[in-house]
Order: structure tokens, then sequence, then C-alpha cells
């Protein structure tokens, strides 16, 4: 299984910056200004998210003008995906097992219950 980056995924788990990764990945790029226009936080807001996602490496700054100009870093969102298959893959394996469980105990429970 693959280690899990808790601050990695701590910093996905917040809806707006999920929703600024995916304009960021549509527009190629973007700036606190021009994310702030699309989204429904203030401009301030968005370059505190946006600290968050450049701490954990899903984006890099370029300076541009007086702002930044953000790119998101296809290598770490790779990273994460691949943390999130390895963790989805983990999780059915342990429902398929608690699966066999049950249906074990209730073929059992079938059984007793059955006259002979």
């Amino acid at each position: 299984m693959t280690a899990v980056d808790d601050d990695l995924w701590s910093a996905i788990g917040d809806p707006t910056r999920r929703r600024m990764l995916d304009l960021l990945l549509a527009d190629g790029d973007g700036t606190a200004t021009s994310l702030s226009e699309q989204l429904p936080v203030t401009r301030q807001a968005i370059a505190k998210h946006l600290g968050v996602l450049d701490r954990v490496g899903l984006v890099h700054a370029s300076p541009a003008g007086r702002e930044r100009r953000y790119r998101v870093d296809e290598a770490q969102l790779a990273r994460a995906i691949a943390q999130l298959s390895s963790v989805g893959a983990t999780w059915d394996a342990r429902l398929r097992r608690i699966r066999q469980i049950a249906e074990t105990i209730q073929r059992g429970r079938d059984q007793h219950d059955t006259p002979q």
C-alpha cells in the first residue's frame, strides 16, 4: 500500500481548494485575482488557500507582474491520485473480507435453523 500524505490530503479535502485545482487545471494557470472572479470567496481567502496548496506542492507560483501566477504540479497531483487509488483498493479488500465473514455467519445460522 502507498503511504498516505496526511498534509496533502488535508489540503485536497477542502472543497474550495478542490475547485481551485479544477479551475487551474482547466485554464492551465491562474492568479489569486482570476480565481477570486470565478469563486464565491475573497481574493485574500484565495491567496490563503493557494498558500496551503503551495506548501504541499500541489501548485507552484511564478511572478507575473504585481501578482503570482499559479500552476498545478502534475507530478504531485498524480502522487495524490495514486494514494487515493491505493486507499480505495485497501478498503475494497476490507469490505470483501467483511462480506465473506457475514456470509459465513449467515450460512451458519441457516444450517442451525434448518430442522434435521
